[in-house]
């Protein structure tokens, strides 16, 4: 009887942790100055987007809070034009993405939802923020042929997702996707591509080195200047050097 009261007041729980009173409660932080930075950050270019004007050291506080939250909710949260409200739905997922105790049926059902709607995760720090768990962790024991389709995406931040993804996998002592997905976006036009891969295959080597020397040796000279910066960047100066002055 009690088990069966708990999971009521659960339930119940869940259902008060709505989209509109996540909204709501960021909106009693909202400040003009920060909407105007805020708007400067975002990166997409959609003339739609809109910014409340809200810290996200607060939507991270709230994201925690209502991280209990169901994935219909979470998806309004996407669906909303305030960057900061979708800056909460995607730190909600990796809340949960993160939980010791969570179902393979909710990785599934998180990493669904962040792929279908993919088209509302227009930004980069909204990549950052959840990918790695929620892809990357979900992909870890599974074929990650979905992270190759999305590296040849048209879509930037699909691109991003395919290597930030891989994140997950480095912490796991796995890199071999890492350079593979940033072999494929060797020749990609967008600056935040290049420091996505960059940075990736930097995080890579520090796990193996030779692995990391053994693709600049190969591509440095053709790698767009900001992702080699970005990945030699922790190689001691004369390594540094040496790359550099071979482009």
């Amino acid at each position: 009887m009690a088990a069966r009261k708990n999971s009521s007041g659960r339930n119940k729980a869940q259902q008060e942790l709505t989209a509109k009173l996540f909204i709501e409660q960021l909106s009693l932080h909202q400040s003009k100055s920060v909407a105007e930075k805020n708007q400067r950050f975002f990166n997409d270019g959609d003339i739609d987007n809109k910014c409340l004007g809200v810290r996200f050291s607060v939507v991270f506080n709230h994201a925690k809070e209502f991280s209990g939250m169901n994935l219909k909710e979470v998806e309004k949260l996407l669906d909303s034009r305030f960057y900061e409200a979708r800056m909460g739905a995607v730190s909600i997922m990796d809340f949960q993405a993160r939980g010791k105790k969570i179902s393979e049926q909710r990785k599934k059902d998180l990493f669904d939802l962040y792929i279908r709607r993919h088209d509302r995760i227009n930004n980069w720090d909204l990549v950052d923020r959840s990918a790695p768990y929620v892809v990357g962790g979900y992909l870890f024991d599974k074929p990650r042929n979905i992270l190759y389709k999305l590296a040849k995406s048209k879509n930037t931040w699909e691109r991003r997702t395919a290597i930030v993804s891989t994140y997950y996998f480095i912490r796991q002592g796995d890199i071999d996707d890492t350079f593979k997905i940033a072999e494929m976006l060797l020749g990609d036009k967008h600056d935040l591509i290049h420091k996505a891969a960059g940075s990736w295959i930097r995080e890579a080597g520090k796990k193996d080195k030779q692995k990391l020397i053994t693709f600049l040796d190969k591509y440095s000279s053709i790698m767009p200047r900001t992702m080699l910066r970005y990945a030699i960047e922790k190689l001691d100066k004369k390594e540094r050097d040496f790359y550099m002055n071979k482009k």
